[in-house]
């Protein structure tokens, strides 16, 4: 059975505010609605381990993100994920990162997770990530001490997305300026479409519209 390491964020507010955040719900459920789907199995992980922080879990008509919210086995796999010093990388087929505003105050500047992700790329893995997700793509570094994005086309969570739901003041830093810095190209649609990029095996989503797209891009590179 393939297996994808989900990284998440343990900070529970939107940068330095008292505004309650973490993982924006609708972009790890969705994905892990495809996965489930099509038999693939996922262990969710965290810097310190333990229970993780999520919002948005009260989104009125999607029923995906309610169904899985409410499965008792990802219940308990956000109850108690895992810590970064007990992931063995080399256990998974692939690794996302979904997204959620306290991502860019932990993941997105952690070196933990970016060695690991940096070994199972030049493994010949797959990393993903929607929304703010990519933030934790930017310590990404390779063996031979270049970005991981610097030579590929990503996408996220773009400054007018930011504008429009209103955390572009509140936000520890605005992704789109930081991706464009270190990638090779910054690509984006008019705000809240689906647009996922594929640039070989780094797979990225602009928006929480683009999670369950990326998902399955992730299981078809899988599968190939």
């Amino acid at each position: 059975m393939k297996k994808i390491l989900i990284p998440v964020t343990n900070h529970a507010t939107l940068g330095t505010t008292d505004q309650a955040n973490g993982t924006y719900s609708p972009e790890i459920t969705h994905a892990i609605d495809v996965f489930n789907k099509h038999g693939i199995d996922y262990d969710i992980a965290s810097i310190n381990g333990g229970a993780i922080p999520i919002y948005g879990t009260d989104i009125e008509g999607d029923d995906v993100n309610a169904a899985v919210l409410n499965n008792e086995d990802f219940k308990q796999r956000t109850s108690n994920s895992v810590s970064v010093s007990n992931v063995n990388i080399d256990d998974y087929d692939a690794v996302f990162y979904p997204g959620g505003f306290g991502l860019l105050s932990d993941l997105a500047s952690n070196e933990d997770f970016a060695k690991l992700s940096a070994a199972h790329y030049e493994n010949g893995g797959i990393i993903g990530a929607v929304c703010h997700g990519p933030a934790a793509l930017l310590p990404i570094k390779l063996s031979n001490g270049e970005d991981l994005i610097a030579s590929k086309t990503v996408t996220g969570f773009t400054r007018e997305e930011e504008v429009d739901y209103g955390t572009i003041n509140d936000i520890p830093f605005l992704l789109e300026e930081a991706l464009a810095r270190k990638a090779a190209k910054f690509s984006k649609v008019q705000p809240w479409n689906v647009h996922v990029i594929e640039d070989e095996r780094v797979i990225t989503g602009q928006n929480p519209a683009s999670a369950h797209a990326v998902a399955e891009a992730i299981v078809n590179q899988l599968n190939s």
